[in-house]
């Protein structure tokens, strides 16, 4: 590929592409709005706090790439930022769905894709969304996506683009025979801690309640 974006890029595109789609009355956006856009908490992963500096260098960078335009006149009153990845590309609206997904949130499997792409495209199945992986795959000269290696414990294998370079990849730790049989799912183990770390944080919060209503008797 003879490009490669920056993790700040990717995820400056990745805001333009979802806000064309989903919010086209709000589109193009001004800096703070693409600001707000890159650092919102919902379908990012990870979250992140940038400020308009950082903002203002990656739009540089995508315009030199040409993914980016500034659009200015015709009644704007500040400079408003655009995405003309699309077009530079040639990519449709499924194929736009999929990548602003894994620049948003990072590398997830077709059942994800399909859930949370569908507040841009409106994938009929499963298939359609796995014969969508393997035509970015399958780009000439480079391709845009990859699966990444299977992780025990887990059903379905991930994809990550490809628009930053290879993806890192975790090495999953060895079991050992006598020990893996015996472990359970992964998802469930994760469920489990997750319930657990719940009820000590709830724990902790109550013991703090009751120490500063003690405290309080003596003030």
């Amino acid at each position: 590929m003879d490009f490669i974006l920056h993790p700040v890029e990717q995820r400056v595109l990745g805001a333009l592409l979802e806000k064309d789609i989903t919010t086209p009355e709000y589109y193009p956006l001004t800096m703070n709005a693409l600001v707000a856009a890159c650092n919102q908490k919902s379908n990012r992963d990870p979250v992140v706090s940038y400020d308009d500096g950082l903002v203002e260098r990656a739009i540089e960078a995508l315009r030199e790439k040409g993914f980016a335009t500034i659009v200015t006149g015709g009644g704007n009153r500040v400079p408003k930022y655009a995405q003309s990845f699309s077009e530079r590309l040639n990519l449709g609206r499924r194929d736009l769905a999929i990548l602003c997904e894994l620049l948003v949130r990072g590398a997830q499997t077709p059942g994800e894709l399909r859930n949370r792409g569908s507040r841009m495209y409106d994938f009929s199945d499963l298939d359609e969304v796995e014969s969508c992986l393997r035509s970015l795959a399958a780009r000439e000269p480079d391709p845009y996506i990859v699966q990444l290696p299977h992780q025990p414990g887990t059903k379905e294998q991930r994809w990550a683009h490809l628009l930053g370079g290879e993806p890192a990849v975790q090495a999953p730790a060895a079991a050992s025979p006598s020990t893996s049989q015996h472990l359970a799912p992964a998802s469930d183990r994760i469920e489990k801690l997750e319930a657990e770390m719940a009820t000590l944080r709830d724990e902790v919060l109550e013991l703090r309640k009751i120490v500063e209503d003690f405290r309080r008797q003596f003030e």
